[in-house]
């Protein structure tokens, strides 16, 4: 959820609903500014009007990466939209051409991107495992094609494909 405030757009990341023994009951809100990324407390009380914003997430084909930022093509219109490196922010580690993302969309313009929970990408550079060297567990970084380095079992071989996590980074499995 999103909410139009005079201090800008903000999308709520934690709330709580308090209804004390004597007076009103409020909100206590935990809200990420969507222009800045800064996170801000707020507290509205019973009966305080608070403006909700529409925001409309549609998805976008990622087309490809330059000086005016990340270009994706909406897969109904095939209207092609630019995106600031600011507004990708740490997803572009996980983008790769052809990809299918959710963009939110606030007046005609992006204010961000929504990632799936795992992407597959393939491994570019990866150290070859040495015989002997097979200990449960061992791991080694490995370079995938959108330049992200995350650590791998010492089975992953450089042109494998291999399933990551976007909230955290982590390997999860070899797809081939």
């Amino acid at each position: 959820m999103a909410l139009n405030l005079p201090d800008g757009l903000f999308q709520v990341v934690e709330y709580q609903h308090t209804k004390p023994g004597k007076g009103k009951a409020f909100v206590k809100m935990k809200l990420k500014n969507l222009d800045t990324g800064s996170l801000v407390e707020r507290t509205f009380r019973a009966g305080e009007n608070v403006q909700d914003a529409k925001i409309d997430r549609r998805e976008f084909q990622y087309l490809y990466r330059d000086d005016m930022g990340f270009h994706f093509m909406d897969g109904e219109t095939y209207e092609q939209m630019a995106v600031q490196e600011a507004l990708v922010g740490e997803a572009a580690n996980y983008l790769s051409e052809g990809m299918t993302v959710q963009l939110p969309i606030f007046e005609g313009n992006p204010i961000g991107i929504d990632l799936q929970a795992s992407v597959e990408l393939v491994v570019t550079y990866a150290e070859p495992g040495v015989k002997g060297d097979r200990v449960s567990g061992a791991t080694k970084p490995v370079t995938l094609e959108t330049g992200l380095v995350v650590q791998a079992p010492l089975f992953v071989e450089q042109g494998d494909t291999i399933k990551v996590d976007t909230r955290s980074g982590d390997y999860i499995t070899r797809v081939s």
